[in-house]
């Protein structure tokens, strides 16, 4: 199951990278539940449309930003990463820690984001 829950935080991923709405909304509907939370030290949003909106702001301070996973480990519908947050180019920027929770389809319900805060 591992492998399906690193597969399904790979989609999660790259919505962050997709740049329109429409791109993100098609990746969230392989990868999370509708009700899913998204934490981190700036922010807190509830479902897909809070979650889409507050990448859709990273986007404009970061243009083309987005996460590379260096480390996936999961087990007992959790998983943990470690990743990059790069720019445009893929330098990196920052470095952080997420936590996932995933429901009984593998869909992803809870991602909790930790790093540094600017």
């Amino acid at each position: 199951m591992s492998d399906s829950f690193n597969n399904i935080w790979e989609i999660y991923t790259s919505s962050w990278k997709a740049e329109s709405a429409e791109e993100k909304m098609a990746l969230f509907q392989k990868s999370l539940a509708p009700g899913c939370v998204y934490t981190d030290p700036l922010g807190k949003t509830h479902g897909w449309d809070a979650l889409c909106s507050y990448m859709l702001d990273f986007h404009k301070q970061i243009p083309g930003g987005h996460f590379v996973t260096n480390y996936f480990l999961a087990h007992h519908e959790m998983s943990i990463t470690k990743w990059d947050m790069c720019d445009a180019s893929g330098n990196v920027l920052s470095d952080g820690i997420s936590y996932g929770e995933y429901n009984q389809d593998g869909q992803l319900i809870k991602m909790t984001g930790f790093y540094q805060t600017p």
